[in-house]
């Protein structure tokens, strides 16, 4: 299941994916939620709390995850992952040359830090 995280600033999209993650979760809650922030304009930042494993999610769900990545790729000013999953970790700083210039990756007990570095003020948008 993906959720939308709620009291985040305006230029920031928030979610959490836990238990099973499936196509349905990105076409109705994700993907939806993305194209929104972009349409308002500016450059979006992304909190992504992946606390599923890669197990939990369905071919689809894997899927719409690189598809909704790739198309949105120039959207995001900057991306906060957090993860416990060494394998998510792993492919991440495998393909750190295709994120955008800030991107940082946190353990799922560091979400607190996540959320600060993401929401930071000194480099919100304008």
């Amino acid at each position: 299941m993906i959720t939308i995280l709620p009291d985040l600033p305006k230029y920031v999209a928030g979610f959490r994916a836990s238990g099973k993650v499936t196509a349905e979760d990105y076409e109705s809650v994700l993907m939806p939620a993305l194209d929104a922030a972009v349409a308002e304009g500016g450059p979006i930042r992304l909190l992504y709390i992946l606390e599923a494993s890669l197990t939990d999610f369905t071919l689809g769900a894997m899927w719409d995850d690189a598809r909704t990545g790739w198309s949105h790729l120039q959207d995001f000013e900057r991306v906060a992952l957090v993860s416990d999953s060494p394998t998510v970790r792993g492919l991440l700083h495998a393909f750190h040359f295709m994120m955008p210039k800030s991107f940082a990756i946190f353990g799922l007990d560091e979400e607190a830090e996540a959320r600060e570095w993401i929401t930071a003020e000194s480099a919100a948008p304008a």
